[in-house]
């Protein structure tokens, strides 16, 4: 019985993809904290209510996507090619969860809500479909890691259109294309025999590796915006951020020294995901003013 139910938990949490779902919902914690200037409990509906959207959001990709997911070894063993649900119970447990996650924005904020929703109209409609027609979609693409934050940033009463929430939307969007092309260097074959459009079709991966160095590159430079325009302020976070982000660049220095050397993907997408949560560490230290 205890082995169902951990199985059932365990097919429907990689139907919403959860840890990305949860990191989501952490850039949408950090940026109300800093706005806000504080944990309070008004914190609590927008961290749900991004979570939850992103689980229905990631369950109707996966429905979007299961003919297609079976062809590539990444992916066949999803809950849906693999057999493990319905198509039918799929599309509702998203449609559920897209439901639930909207009602807890819309008690939040109108703006909270209007946001969520093109999040997941940007990530299902838009992404997802032109995916299967360029190998450049992730730009576009990398805009649905830009709206969380602001999410946050509006449910704790901000203007959208203020420029340090901009700053960090902007932060979040250029992460998202070392993230992309990280998965094309381990899986860019795998994305070709599925049938879409891969950076492999256009680059050799030598290359791929040198634009992913020069994106981490960027990435890094970027985070210097926090102290730049005021939003980190104290002399030690702002010290950390340095520390951390050449120790980010020097972590992806054999993409550039060694292009044609052994690429090690977990070791890198470790790296990268760690760097992302010690940045909204570091700004919500920042904002609480605990240093």
């Amino acid at each position: 019985m205890n082995k169902n139910r951990s199985e059932f938990v365990q097919v429907y949490a990689e139907l919403g993809k959860f840890t990305i779902s949860l990191s989501v919902s952490l850039s949408t914690l950090t940026a109300y904290v800093l706005r806000a200037g504080e944990f309070n409990k008004g914190v609590i509906l927008p961290f749900l209510g991004v979570f939850i959207l992103s689980l229905g959001s990631s369950a109707m990709n996966h429905y979007q996507e299961r003919d297609l997911d079976r062809y590539m070894d990444r992916t066949r063993n999803r809950p849906l090619p693999k057999g493990k649900i319905k198509p039918s119970s799929a599309l509702i447990y998203s449609v559920f969860m897209l439901v639930a996650g909207s009602v807890l924005l819309y008690l939040n904020s109108v703006g909270a809500l209007a946001l969520g929703l093109l999040t997941v109209i940007w990530y299902n409609l838009i992404y997802t479909p032109l995916k299967r027609k360029t190998a450049f979609a992730v730009v576009p693409g990398a805009l649905i890691g830009a709206f969380p934050p602001v999410i946050g940033w509006v449910a704790a009463g901000g203007d959208i259109f203020n420029f340090k929430i901009i700053v960090v939307a902007f932060f979040f969007f250029m992460g998202q294309i070392p993230h992309f092309w990280l998965i094309m260097l381990k899986f860019g074959k795998e994305y070709e025999a599925a049938g879409f459009p891969s950076l492999s079709m256009i680059f050799q991966q030598d290359q791929i590796k040198r634009l992913t160095f020069m994106w981490i590159v960027a990435l890094a430079v970027s985070s210097l915006l926090f102290p730049l325009t005021g939003i980190i302020r104290n002399i030690w976070l702002i010290i950390s951020l340095i520390i951390f982000s050449v120790g980010l660049i020097y972590s992806f220095r054999n993409m550039l020294v060694d292009p044609f050397g052994h690429f090690r993907f977990g070791i890198a997408f470790l790296h990268l995901n760690l760097y992302f949560l010690v940045l909204m560490i570091l700004l919500v230290l920042s904002a609480i003013s605990v240093i």
